[in-house]
């Protein structure tokens, strides 16, 4: 009996066991199955998927609250090319005066930045070769005034019929040889320069041949002036100055003479100023690669000083192009590529070739059309 009881016993307890382990196996798969489905609940969606060469940007990507997107627009107004540029003297209106003679300098009448008239006196040399040209034909006019006395004299005695022929035909000759004597030397006295001299000719009067502003002096009184090449001052008349622009050969093509041209000048911010091209250069610069190209400026109220800086601006025609905001360009590699949209939050990534780039936005020359819808912000994000 004692057998049976305990033999009963272990009976339910091992049912009661198997019992609990069936429902704890139930219970741990359906809270694993629960917890699989949180966890695929809480898995982040891709940002973007890859097909092919194409990017989709799923439902619930974040991308699409990052992304903007927008049709490509065109342009047909001039580019404005704008070149760094100074302000110089008119060539033209610019003369170095220089010494007629060796010389002296005994009196400086003039100083830098004075306003001069043409005629007026700006320097006294005491000059030996000016006063031995002076001296030269001063002889020589006497020697002209006396051999025309002893001709007309001759004439007069050959038409009373007492004189020689031979002797008419000598004070010919001599009157002959002293008018060349005193053309050569009153020649040689006046391309000394434009002088004036006292009558001694010790004291040589060096004026100015034009009016203008003296913009550079090297001169000093009693300074030697030895070298006939050098300048002694410059006179620019600065009524009309240049605007002297670096233009780069690439860009030669859009610069024409004739062509309007707007000035910026950092001493006057506010204030634009218009001109024309007078001149582009035949030839580049050596050292820099670029074209001189130069704008004519009226200056009647001196605002332009020579060697300020400016900026020179040129309309360059256009014709109709694609234009994005520069925010849409990426690089890739070497290339400069747009991501197109080529359905709803679908992208291929596309090679472009930009022209000029003006307020934000950039003209492109091949590579998309007018209404293609393209990234313009928020594209880096796409960058795998």
């Amino acid at each position: 009996m004692q057998n049976n009881t305990q033999q009963a016993k272990k009976r339910v307890l091992v049912l009661t066991i198997g019992i609990l382990a069936v429902v704890g196996i139930a219970w741990f798969v359906s809270d694993g199955s629960k917890g699989a489905a949180h966890a695929a609940d809480a898995a982040p969606t891709a940002n973007f998927v890859r097909k092919g060469e194409q990017l989709q940007v799923p439902s619930g990507s974040p991308l699409r609250k990052r992304l903007i997107v927008a049709p490509v627009t065109t342009m047909d107004a001039p580019h404005t090319l704008e070149l760094p540029a100074q302000v110089e003297a008119d060539p033209a209106q610019t003369i170095n005066v220089l010494a007629p003679v060796a010389g002296k300098v005994i009196e400086l009448k003039v100083g830098l930045g004075d306003q001069v008239k043409k005629g007026q006196l700006l320097l006294v040399m005491s000059s030996g070769d000016f006063a031995q040209a002076a001296s030269d034909r001063q002889k020589a006019s006497d020697a002209l005034q006396l051999a025309k006395k002893v001709l007309d004299r001759q004439r007069g005695v050959q038409d009373a019929g007492a004189g020689a022929i031979k002797d008419l035909e000598q004070a010919e000759s001599t009157y002959a040889q002293a008018q060349s004597e005193f053309s050569r030397a009153d020649t040689r006295l006046k391309t000394l320069g434009n002088v004036n001299a006292d009558s001694s000719g010790r004291r040589l009067n060096v004026v100015a041949p034009t009016s203008g502003s003296i913009t550079a002096l090297s001169i000093g009184v009693g300074q030697n002036a030895n070298d006939l090449t050098a300048t002694l001052m410059t006179i620019a008349n600065l009524d009309k100055v240049w605007i002297t622009a670096n233009v780069p050969e690439n860009m030669l093509s859009s610069v024409k003479k004739g062509q309007p041209a707007s000035i910026r000048l950092p001493a006057y911010p506010d204030s634009k100023f218009h001109g024309n091209v007078a001149f582009v250069s035949d030839v580049l610069q050596p050292d820099t690669r670029r074209a001189l190209v130069r704008i004519s400026m009226p200056n009647a109220d001196g605002k332009f000083k020579p060697n300020m800086f400016a900026n020179a601006l040129f309309a360059v025609a256009q014709t109709s192009s694609p234009v994005v905001p520069t925010s849409a360009l990426l690089m890739n590699n070497d290339d400069t590529t747009v991501f197109v949209e080529v359905s709803p939050w679908n992208f291929v990534r596309r090679k472009v070739i930009t022209g000029f780039e003006e307020n934000g936005s950039i003209r492109i020359q091949s590579g998309l059309n007018a209404g293609d819808r393209v990234v313009i912000s928020g594209g880096v994000l796409l960058n795998d």
